[in-house]
C-alpha cells in the first residue's frame, strides 16, 4: 500500500501522487519515508527530494521548507520546489551568472542583500546540478544528439 505524497510550493501544487518511498533532504541528512511511517514534523534543507513509485523515480529541487508525515500521507510545504524535468537551464544559468557577478564585486553594505545573493547562487547551482544529473533527456528534432 503506497503513501500519498503532496509537494506544495508557495505558488502551486508541484506534485500529487502515490509513492513507495519519499526521500527528503532533512536538516540532519536524507531521510526515507515509507508507508505507515510514524507521525513526524520536520524542517527541510535545500536539496533533492525523490519520489519512487512502482520502480519509477521523480526528482524535485526544493529550497527548504517543512514536511508533515502521517502514516498514509506526506505533505511537503517547500519555500520553492520544481520538478527537475521542468527546470529552465538558460534561466538557471543566467541567475547563477548574476549572483556570481554581484558577489564578485565584494560584499554589499547591506547584509540582507549579500545573504540573498548567496542563497540565489546556491539555488541556481542546485537547479543546474539536479537538471544535469537527474533530467531525462529528450533530444529535439534536428539536434546534434539525435541519430
Amino acid at each position: 500500500m503506497p503513501i500519498r505524497c503532496e509537494i506544495v510550493s508557495q505558488d502551486r501544487m508541484v506534485f500529487e501522487g502515490d509513492a513507495d518511498i519519499v526521500v527528503l533532504p532533512g536538516m540532519e541528512g536524507e531521510m526515507g519515508i515509507l508507508p505507515n511511517h510514524a507521525p513526524l514534523l520536520t524542517t527541510l534543507n535545500m536539496g533533492i527530494l525523490k519520489v519512487r513509485y512502482k520502480g519509477e523515480e521523480q526528482y524535485f529541487t526544493i529550497s527548504g521548507g517543512v514536511a508533515e508525515v502521517q502514516p498514509d500521507i506526506i505533505t511537503v510545504l517547500a519555500n520553492a520546489a520544481e520538478n527537475v524535468n521542468e527546470i529552465d537551464l538558460a534561466r538557471a544559468e543566467e541567475s547563477r551568472r548574476r549572483a556570481e557577478e554581484t558577489l564578485a564585486k565584494g560584499p554589499p553594505p547591506d547584509t540582507d542583500t549579500f545573504l540573498a545573493m548567496e542563497a540565489a547562487l546556491r539555488r541556481s547551482n542546485l537547479r543546474l546540478e539536479a537538471a544535469h544529473r537527474y533530467r531525462r533527456s529528450h533530444p529535439r528534432p534536428g539536434s546534434s544528439t539525435e541519430k
